[in-house]
């Protein structure tokens, strides 16, 4: 009898060995990640992205690689990820103009399909010009846009920074002639190159260019006046209360498991925590704005619904 025993427990162990690889190999993740940039590198998004990327190592037993899907102000990156069909290995940088472009109408896609992990950044829209350029206060500047046909770039028809130059229009009655560009860092160059007035992006996304004496920031669009540009006014100081800016954050494809999800939001937390990530936004200047999962998923449902409120005030669905 105890050798049937013996062989019995001898199978049992057989059968758990020759599992054991299988269920060890399941764990998520067993590849590399792909973290997607719905805009180009060199912009604000991008160096976020990167540098989550380089402190995720700590957290996560393969390394994140960032890819750059830029196009129609998000829409090309995220429709990529929602693709995917290998759940959990490809995640997508978000980003508010996620809030602007299907209240647009230009995209079906909406936060309601991601399951978001977690909210990392938040920085104010910017008015910035050229530093040779001979307006020094908005007023100046809106002044001369009265006289002319102004071309302010932004990040893409029906972008955060789209809406915020619409935003000044709706405050003001100036017209402005909007360009779209695939991203910050493209409306940054043209704008450096003087083949527009001005741009709406991110003060964070024009700081190298303001650092080295080439852009000026007339006003921010925050209710303060915010960590490494103390000394520019913000627009409400100015009389003019606008406040926009844009949140990055990560997300999923809604449906993904729950145990991906909850891997991947664990490693978020502890990532955002690294000095090296805090060091990163701080050179660039970039706000820290952490939120977990659900408080991103709250802040989400709010921003589209101002979006959407703001979008209709101002006449711009199908533009």
């Amino acid at each position: 009898m105890i050798p049937s025993v013996h062989r019995l427990l001898a199978g049992l162990l057989c059968l758990a060995a020759a599992h054991a690889p299988a269920i060890a190999q399941s764990a998520f993740p067993t590849k590399p990640i792909e973290l997607v940039v719905p805009y180009p590198a060199g912009g604000g998004t991008d160096v976020l992205a990167r540098a989550f990327a380089l402190a995720a190592t700590k957290h996560l037993p393969q390394p994140m690689i960032v890819i750059n899907k830029p196009g129609a102000a998000g829409a090309i990156g995220w429709a990529d990820v929602l693709n995917g069909k290998d759940p959990g290995y490809k995640v997508a940088v978000l980003a508010t103009d996620l809030m602007t472009q299907p209240n647009m109408g230009l995209t079906k896609i909406t936060y309601e399909d991601f399951t978001p992990i977690a909210r990392l950044n938040y920085d104010p829209a910017a008015l910035t010009v050229r530093a040779d350029a001979p307006w020094n206060t908005v007023e100046e500047f809106i002044a001369a846009a009265r006289k002319g046909d102004f071309r302010v770039g932004n990040g893409g028809n029906g972008s955060t920074w789209h809406l915020a130059a619409a935003a000044i229009e709706d405050k003001t009655g100036v017209k402005f002639n909007h360009v779209p560009f695939s991203g910050a860092n493209p409306a940054a160059l043209t704008l450096l190159g003087g083949h527009i007035e001005a741009i709406t992006v991110s003060a964070a996304e024009v700081y190298t260019h303001v650092a080295a004496g080439k852009l000026k920031i007339l006003a921010l669009m925050s209710d303060h006046r915010i960590k490494g540009f103390e000394s520019v006014p913000t627009f409400k100081e100015r009389g003019l209360d606008i406040q926009i800016g844009t949140w990055r954050g990560l997300g999923v494809p809604k449906g993904t498991p729950s145990d991906i999800v909850a891997t991947l939001r664990q490693a978020a937390a502890k990532t955002a925590q690294e000095q090296s990530l805090r060091d990163a936004l701080d050179k660039q200047n970039m706000g820290y704005a952490y939120a977990d999962g659900d408080a991103f998923y709250a802040v989400m449902a709010r921003d589209h619904a101002f979006y959407r409120s703001l979008i209709q005030k101002l006449g711009l669905k199908g533009q």
